[in-house]
């Protein structure tokens, strides 16, 4: 199985980080507010100390952030994604963001041989609690059969819509 990283444990994140570890995965977990970390680190997951430690020690690696900065700030900024992902990884942003941005991050990040898929979601805090989400997914085909196996095990209505800040502009429209 992959090394699975989850950054951001909010109302959404916390619950779709929580179907993955209870599927069994190793996790990796990482956000600002401790106590988040702390209670799915008491349920078997991994506790980082950053954005970067996670990225160290997962081959895929999931975002549910607010918004657009948030996630500039979870991929670049100090001791972010980018300071220590690994070539061939995968990065899923499932937070809503800007389709524009999102076409940005996944060039950035394709210099470094990492992947993305933009994946965000709807459904709701209760979608992310029953694992209900349905999931639009923008990026290249091939990533996202690799990465599908998981979204199913948090959503329920999965639906690849072309490439990179596709899921976006579904989300938005």
């Amino acid at each position: 199985m992959a090394k699975l990283g989850f950054i951001g444990l909010g109302i959404m994140g916390k619950p779709m980080a929580g179907h993955l570890l209870a599927a069994g995965h190793t996790l990796h977990v990482f956000d600002p507010v401790a106590e988040r970390v702390k209670e799915l680190a008491s349920k078997g997951a991994v506790a980082c100390e950053s954005c970067q430690a996670v990225a160290q020690e997962s081959d895929v690696i999931f975002i549910m952030v607010p918004d657009t900065p948030d996630v500039d700030a979870v991929l670049f900024g100090k001791d972010g994604v980018t300071e220590g992902v690994k070539p061939s990884s995968v990065v899923v942003d499932m937070s809503s963001i800007s389709p524009i941005a999102t076409k940005e991050f996944a060039k950035k990040l394709a210099t470094l041989g990492v992947k993305m898929l933009d994946a965000p979601v709807s459904g709701g805090q209760v979608g992310a609690e029953k694992a209900t989400l349905s999931i639009m997914v923008g990026g290249p085909s091939d990533v996202f059969e690799q990465v599908k196996p998981y979204f199913q095990i948090m959503g329920k209505n999965i639906v690849h819509l072309g490439g990179h800040g596709h899921g976006q502009t579904c989300k938005v429209a």
